[in-house]
């Protein structure tokens, strides 16, 4: 079974200096109907204006992953993380026992425009960690390139969940098929562009979210930038 969750549908906030979609009830959005999918609870996608940013705030017991789409997010962290995260890069936040840190757009004149997405972690009171790598465009084209992991495989940042974060870049002719557990769940958001996903076309900003199914077929992109979560029912 594949549902629909149409970008327009998503909650949305405006703070002047920050303009965030939310996939999932989050803040001051609330939908009992959408309140995560699996172990996947947050996906909002922020852009926050030049000069501005999050000041410190603190997390506990929760893998979050920053995918930043353009501009520079400039992290600190209580850990001594002082880091700048350029399109490309995947982000891995640990907060386990409690992390500080703040998120900001030093940029002049340009907007930070980034994914944030909360997991839910499968083992809790942990120590706190960070990690960042790079994935260059030429790994995601034409295929769905593991980015985040349970074992940290194929170099993906290690996430203490029981889930797998893939990205891909799509156009044209370009076309993947994914297997898949039917006793799992897969989430399947869309960055940007135009995407068929199973035959059903999405847009900017829609997700497919699939159960009970065994397979995931991705083709017929138009500068599409993918993300496909493989997660816990």
């Amino acid at each position: 079974m594949m549902t629909l969750r149409k970008s327009a549908e998503r909650g949305y906030a405006d703070h002047g200096w920050l303009k965030s979609f939310h996939s999932f009830s989050f803040a001051g959005y609330y939908d009992p109907k959408h309140m995560g999918f699996g172990n996947l609870r947050v996906i909002n996608e922020d852009r926050i204006a030049a000069g501005r940013g999050f000041g410190t705030h603190g997390h506990k017991d929760m893998e979050i992953i920053s995918y930043v789409l353009s501009g520079e997010l400039a992290h600190k962290d209580n850990m001594g993380n002082v880091k700048g995260i350029p399109p490309g890069d995947v982000q891995r936040m640990s907060a386990g026992t409690g992390v500080q840190h703040s998120e900001f757009n030093h940029a002049d004149g340009q907007t930070t425009h980034f994914l944030q997405i909360w997991i839910e972690p499968n083992v809790t009171g942990i120590p706190p960690s960070y990690e960042q790598k790079t994935f260059a465009e030429a790994e995601k084209r034409g295929v769905l390139r593991l980015v985040a992991s349970p074992d940290g495989a194929q170099g993906a940042v290690t996430v203490h969940a029981d889930a797998r974060l893939y990205a891909g870049l799509f156009d044209g002719a370009e076309k993947v098929t994914l297997t898949l557990d039917p006793n799992r769940k897969t989430y399947v958001h869309l960055i940007r562009g135009q995407l068929e996903v199973n035959g059903t076309v999405l847009h900017a900003g829609d997700a497919a979210a699939l159960a009970s199914e065994s397979l995931l077929t991705l083709a017929q992109g138009q500068s599409a930038e993918v993300l496909v979560f493989d997660l816990a029912a």
